[in-house]
């Protein structure tokens, strides 16, 4: 398994590939400045474990880096890296299968701890095995807060936690449902009884 980062400023690749070492001493990171050497890097070092993507490159338009890299490896944890404000491109970006959304002026420190929670997402913390139906402590409350109306800004402040990590959390607990938003996790827990109101 390989850890891939794909952006065309050579210092914002740098800084990103060294946070990744630093999360996965040891790991093997392949840099690309675009998307168009993806599969021939992936026959060479294998399947993205995950995937860092720069929204704007010299062979993509809007979310269609997205779109591209989720068609080729629907299983691979991909993260957007932008310099644009999440609040111009965010919603487009998870809409085309991007599992976060981080702002690169969000800080080394904000940065890493998105890109270590979407890496240790199969770890011990909240997957359970299929046969298991039964979800943990944090996705019972993330359901309830969603019931709640509340956004990611508010959920992260009652829970004392960040954005980003409010984000990760939401992307498992989609995966542990099988549903793609916010609606239909409610739906899902009102029908499965996962909300007693």
């Amino acid at each position: 398994m390989s850890l891939y980062v794909i952006d065309d400023h050579p210092l914002m690749r740098e800084a990103v590939v060294m946070l990744l070492r630093r999360l996965r001493p040891g790991i093997n990171v392949v840099e690309l400045d675009r998307i168009g050497g993806i599969e021939a890097a992936v026959k060479q070092h294998g399947v993205p474990e995950l995937i860092c993507l720069d929204l704007k490159l010299p062979d993509t338009t809007g979310t269609s880096g997205v779109h591209e890299l989720k068609n080729l490896y629907p299983e691979s944890p991909l993260a957007v890296l932008s310099a644009s404000p999440a609040a111009d491109a965010e919603e487009q970006c998870i809409e085309a299968g991007a599992d976060i959304y981080i702002e690169k002026s969000a800080g080394a420190s904000e940065i890493s701890s998105a890109l270590r929670a979407l890496l240790n997402a199969d770890g011990d913390f909240e997957e359970l095995t299929p046969a298991d139906n039964k979800l943990s402590k944090r996705q019972k409350q993330l359901i309830v807060m969603l019931d709640r109306g509340l956004s990611n800004r508010e959920i992260a402040e009652e829970l004392g936690i960040s954005e980003h990590t409010v984000k990760v959390h939401l992307w498992r607990l989609f995966r542990r449902l099988g549903v793609k938003s916010r609606t239909q996790t409610i739906h899902y827990a009102r029908i499965h009884g996962l909300l007693t109101s």
